[in-house]
């Protein structure tokens, strides 16, 4: 029999005693909070962390920042990896973050490939196997404000998590959260720069419909730009905002946990394992944005009769037999967006789809379960 996948590592910086673990250059924590640092001077500056051995080979690891960065700054992830003889990969881009768009357009950085591992998008994927990894912060600003980083992780896995058995219903049975549903179909067509609304607008409707939740987001003078006949206006400007110009679409994980982190939320992408991880999630007050993907047939009850390579839900509940209970953007109106999913049928989407992936968001206040080491 095959053994289980390693469960995934996820490992923050968000503290200050973390940020000290770290090597500072031309940057320092911030003198009103400690738990965040931020660029000092004119000049670019730079944070490079520990070393992270997560416990087994390292084949993919996803980033996640929470940033501030006034007009004209810029924050850059790298991640550099080991090999088990100790031989240091040098520096491969995850992603260049700066969440106005005027004056720095935001992209993950594609074409670092070499015998090691390659960048595709927002994921790193291993080629040999590695044992451990940092990551590296350049800050630089050309503005009047400097950038600020709160939280800066990674979470690795050994690869995706085979499909396992249905898991059996938790504590969560039962419970739903109040979470707003918006639906992305209504936005077909709008605004093609970023991505014209549609299919394409899964991954900032969700994020949108979880910052409701916590009554955060965009105010209307924000949105202003929004045409005024438009619907759900926040859903566009989450759009125009986690728009990663690289690869030309909205669907960059930590491009939108970074767009919710801006508005005050505290916001990282990780792996669960199972549908019984997510119910801890829900019993504590906190929706997941999860990503799946699912041939044609094998999600009864999904919109889209032609299936899905990738698509973002939001799991708001479990029904008292344990069925999940999502708010899917795809649908054809709000009132259509609440979804009750065969258990079997959304885990396997999602475990093999994305091997667990979710958007954890948390409002001030809320306080995520105890973890097994992937969150």
């Amino acid at each position: 029999m095959t053994p289980p996948a390693p469960s995934p590592s996820f490992h923050r910086v968000s503290t200050q005693a973390a940020f000290a673990e770290g090597a500072l250059e031309g940057v320092a924590p911030v003198e009103s909070d400690g738990d965040a640092i931020t660029l000092m001077g004119t000049g670019p500056g730079s944070w490079t962390g520990p070393w992270v051995e997560p416990g087994f080979d390292v084949e993919e690891l996803i980033p996640s920042w929470n940033a501030e960065t006034p007009p004209g700054s810029v924050v850059e992830v790298e991640l550099e990896a080991r090999t088990h003889v100790g031989y240091e990969t040098g520096w491969y881009p995850l992603g260049r973050w700066a969440y106005d768009d005027a004056a720095f357009e935001r992209t993950s950085v594609a074409g670092r490939e070499d015998e090691f591992g390659r960048v595709d998008i927002d994921t790193f994927r291993a080629a040999t196997r590695l044992a451990a990894y940092r990551l590296r912060l350049t800050l630089s600003a050309a503005g009047a404000g400097a950038p600020t980083v709160r939280l800066v992780g990674a979470v690795a896995s050994a690869g995706g998590n085979p499909p396992p058995a249905e898991s059996t219903p938790g504590d969560a049975a039962g419970v739903e959260l109040a979470v707003p549903p918006y639906a992305q179909s209504i936005h077909a067509g709008e605004y093609p720069r970023y991505g014209g609304g549609g299919a394409s607008w899964c991954s900032p409707t969700a994020t949108a419909m979880v910052m409701a939740y916590w009554d955060a987001g965009p105010t209307p003078t924000d949105y202003a730009w929004v045409d005024p006949s438009i619907a759900d206006p926040w859903v566009d400007h989450a759009a125009r905002f986690t728009f990663d110009y690289g690869y030309a679409g909205t669907g960059n994980w930590p491009f939108n946990t970074a767009y919710a982190g801006h508005f005050g939320l505290e916001a990282f992408v990780t792996r669960l394992r199972s549908l019984r991880e997510a119910e801890l999630f829900v019993t504590a007050g906190i929706p997941l944005v999860a990503s799946i993907a699912a041939a044609p047939g094998e999600l009864d009850g999904f919109l889209l009769p032609q299936g899905t390579d990738g698509h973002l839900v939001v799991v708001v509940g479990f029904t008292p037999d344990g069925s999940p209970i999502v708010n899917d953007p795809a649908a054809t109106s709000n009132a259509t967006v609440r979804r009750v999913y065969d258990r079997s049928q959304l885990e396997r989407a999602w475990l093999d789809g994305s091997g667990g992936v979710v958007y954890v968001i948390r409002g001030p206040g809320a306080q995520v379960p105890p973890s097994r080491g992937n969150w």
